[in-house]
């Protein structure tokens, strides 16, 4: 066999960390050295995490990003390491660099450059132009980066026909959505079975600002065949041996492979260098089992998600704690279990704020989910400060009947008072609006809208449900926590309700969440019309209806704060209106 030892350093980059960065990889690299491997590869943009944005407008950013890089090209002494960094050549290249044996061989730039939904490549970087190929030991090793593994015609067919690359490497910074790593495998296994080569995908993992990063690294063999697969959302590093003699056999029995070299010309764009390293893995008997790690299940990869993205947002950003206002509802009672999960028992604190709205069963609930996680539980009442707001504003509101004036301002007591706490004790307060209720604007700006982090800004109402039916069964690893199925079982069967005023319920103000889900995937996540949601079989006021409120609401979804992006589009920069708008659809 014709080895080539591989090792995948699924690696969770802290963005502009620069040093943590640098001796993270070096870590890994140490590692990689233990076992023997010929190369070691990390995400696209490890040096710097992803996306770096406008500190690549900071030329002090992008020099500071070359020194680590050679910080890092002194650690790889008897060792091939492909990092992603931020190359300046004029101009700045999103690359790899490809280093072996503490020597910077040659760079691989990004061709083609996403620009659509959270991606803005082009505001920053020049697309590459030249695909490299790298000979070690008669092995032909071709790397690209990310999108550009996505098209069939570009760079990994270059260097597979016109360079003979048996093995493509492609490194990653792809953000997670649901149901995305079937796609991309999907997508991978074509392209290693098109192009009969080995493919070897290293995804980054951790959470930056809305986005999650769900690893889940790869390799196909060139048939298409899944050979690993690391976990989704950890970090950690797999070495696999892979077997490159399969690969010429393969290729001599597809005739598509020699009538497409016959129109292919290389020479200008595809560029070679020879290494002079041997392969330690030719003769090291040390055995390497494959991993092939099971995907995750739907609520299950979706719950972990949230968790990861509060986790980091956190931590990267010098959390320690969280507060919730706990009102006894599902959206709470599953942002408060996500909390625990991310953070500790210990770092969440819920405060119940009751009005005289709120009813007994809803201090209950909030007090038992608080028993049940073993959480910090405060209960803070509002009534008199809501009346002391009333003796305020009653000259002003004289003849004026009472309405969703009222209402709010309980809600802008309760956020008046997760923000105090937030600046006394330095906790972050975790807001718990869907993405039902902020799409159509049921949500009070700077009331429950008040806080650091949106954790389930992008899950539905009714997928709300699921995650928290998901919660219940998940066995939790904190031996501490006192109920393993810690939301209270009412809180699955009673209405949802503001209870902002006597008996409310979300459905005097909003259709069925039932009816409004779907109705709200095809306005946002599909950029469907009106008419063809009405043709699909809803009524036609109701599709209306909810089409203004999405519109009239951009404004307050504006200024939200950030939260875990888990759809195809999430609201926020994954989704850019504007506010002030003239087109309405009728």
């Amino acid at each position: 066999m014709n080895l080539l030892r591989i090792a995948l350093a699924q690696m969770n980059s802290r963005t502009g960390g620069l040093g943590e960065n640098v001796d993270k990889i070096k870590g890994f690299i140490r590692e990689a050295k233990k076992y023997r491997a010929d190369v070691v590869v990390f995400p696209e943009l490890a040096l710097t995490g992803y996306p770096p944005e406008d500190l690549l407008l900071k030329p002090g950013f992008i020099k500071a990003n070359v020194n680590a890089l050679h910080d890092v090209i002194r650690a790889t002494e008897d060792i091939t390491a492909v990092v992603g960094f931020v190359e300046l050549d004029s101009d700045l290249y999103n690359s790899a660099a490809f280093i072996s044996n503490k020597r910077l061989i040659s760079t691989a730039r990004k061709a083609f450059l996403p620009n659509y939904g959270v991606f803005d490549e082009y505001r920053y970087f020049q697309r590459g132009t030249v695909f490299p190929v790298y000979i070690m030991d008669s092995i032909k090793i071709g790397v690209t980066i990310c999108e550009d593994i996505w098209y069939p015609d570009g760079p990994v067919l270059y260097q597979t026909l016109g360079g003979d690359a048996e093995v493509i490497i492609n490194i990653n910074a792809s953000p997670y959505h649901a149901n995305k790593q079937v796609i991309r495998e999907r997508m991978l296994a074509t392209r290693a079975q098109d192009n009969a080569a080995i493919v070897v995908y290293v995804n980054m993992v951790g959470g930056q600002d809305e986005l999650v990063f769900d690893g889940g690294s790869v390799i196909f063999s060139e048939s298409g065949e899944l050979l690993v697969r690391a976990h989704q959302f950890e970090e950690e590093m797999i070495i696999a041996n892979i077997d490159i003699s399969s690969v010429l056999r393969t290729r001599l029995r597809d005739p598509r492979r020699r009538e497409d070299k016959l129109s292919f010309d290389p020479e200008t764009i595809i560029k070679e260098y020879k290494l002079s390293s041997k392969l330690k893995s030719q003769n090291s008997k040390l055995e390497m089992k494959h991993s092939v790690h099971s995907l995750l299940g739907q609520e299950e990869e979706l719950y972990t998600a949230l968790v990861t993205g509060t986790r980091d947002y956190l931590s990267k950003n010098g959390f320690q704690k969280a507060v919730i206002g706990l009102s006894g509802g599902i959206d709470s009672s599953l942002v408060a279990c996500i909390a625990v999960d991310a953070l500790g028992k210990d770092n969440v604190i819920g405060v119940f704020m009751p009005s005289m709205y709120s009813s007994n069963d809803s201090k209950e609930d909030a007090s038992e989910l608080a028993r049940n996680l073993g959480i910090t539980f405060k209960e803070i009442p509002i009534t008199d400060v809501y009346n002391t707001y009333g003796k305020m504003f009653a000259p002003h509101f004289r003849g004026k009947k009472p309405d969703i004036t009222e209402e709010n301002l309980q809600a802008r007591i309760r956020g008046n008072i997760l923000m105090g706490l937030s600046n006394k004790f330095g906790w972050l307060v975790l807001t718990t609006g869907n993405k039902s209720e902020m799409s159509v604007g049921y949500a009070t700006l700077y009331g429950d809208m008040a806080g650091g982090y949106a954790v389930i800004k992008d899950v539905s109402k009714t997928h709300v449900y699921r995650l928290a039916e998901f919660r219940q069964k998940l066995k939790t690893k904190d031996s501490k926590i006192k109920n393993n199925a810690p939301i209270p079982q009412r809180v699955f069967t009673k209405p949802p309700t503001a209870e902002l005023r006597p008996d409310q319920k979300d459905e005097d103000s909003l259709p069925p969440y039932s009816i409004l889900d779907p109705i709200l995937a095809m306005l946002i996540e599909e950029d469907m019309s009106v008419d063809q949601v009405i043709a699909s079989g809803y009524n036609r006021q109701t599709v209306l209806k909810v089409q203004h409120l999405i519109d009239v609401s951009e404004y307050k979804r504006r200024q939200a704060p950030p939260g875990v992006k888990v759809t195809k589009k999430a609201l926020g920069k994954d989704r850019r209106m504007p506010i002030t708008n003239r087109y309405k659809e009728s």
